[in-house]
């Protein structure tokens, strides 16, 4: 997992361009609107903790709250003991921080963590353009993707689209799986 692109620190997902010079998505929707979602990546920095425990408390409030497991300290400081630069990616809408993600690289898979887009900006197709173009630099390297979603949370549905399977559960969390689209297409599946 070497490569030009986004550092993984050792390992990298090759992106084929700079960073910089990531694809600003638009979206058509089936009633002919089209959302524009303009957004671009940067690389997070130790500066960006803050910003993103902040960003994750409001995004998992909702759903902490409904599983009886929302603290206003802890949702924050687990972010904070957590969160590695290295690994992480701001997305910035019109310049201003609109989300993060992670891709964390394990054994013969990388790990999803750490996606928080604001909810003003959920439902535009942002979202779905960052999984995307995640996804399709892990496919280049036939990596398998793995994160976990909390029980009950509508992101789990993004996951499902982006052909995330359920690989384990319990009460509080859905572990879900993607195989490469290699994977998928001798298979004979589709995404």
């Amino acid at each position: 997992m070497t490569g030009p692109g986004l550092d993984l620190s050792g390992a990298a997902i090759d992106l084929g361009v700079p960073w910089w010079s990531l694809p600003r998505a638009s979206r058509s929707r089936g009633d002919n609107i089209t959302i524009m979602a303009d957004w671009e990546f940067r690389p997070a920095s130790a500066a960006d903790v803050e910003a993103v425990a902040e960003l994750r408390a409001v995004v998992m409030r909702p759903d902490l709250e409904r599983l009886g497991r929302y603290d206003e300290q802890r949702v924050r400081q687990r972010l904070r003991d957590g969160f590695t630069p290295a690994h992480t990616w701001m997305i910035e809408v019109g310049g201003a921080i609109a989300g993060c993600v992670a891709l964390r690289p394990a054994k013969d898979t990388y790990w999803l963590e750490h996606f928080y887009l604001d909810p003003e900006l959920q439902g535009k197709g942002i979202g779905s353009a960052v999984l995307r173009t995640l996804l399709e630099r892990c496919d280049r390297e036939d990596a398998v993707v793995r994160l976990n979603v909390l029980q009950g949370s509508p992101a789990r549905r993004l996951y499902e689209r982006h052909g995330f399977t359920i690989e384990a559960e319990d009460q509080v969390d859905v572990f879900m799986v993607r195989e490469p689209l290699s994977a998928w297409r001798s298979s004979g599946g589709s995404i």
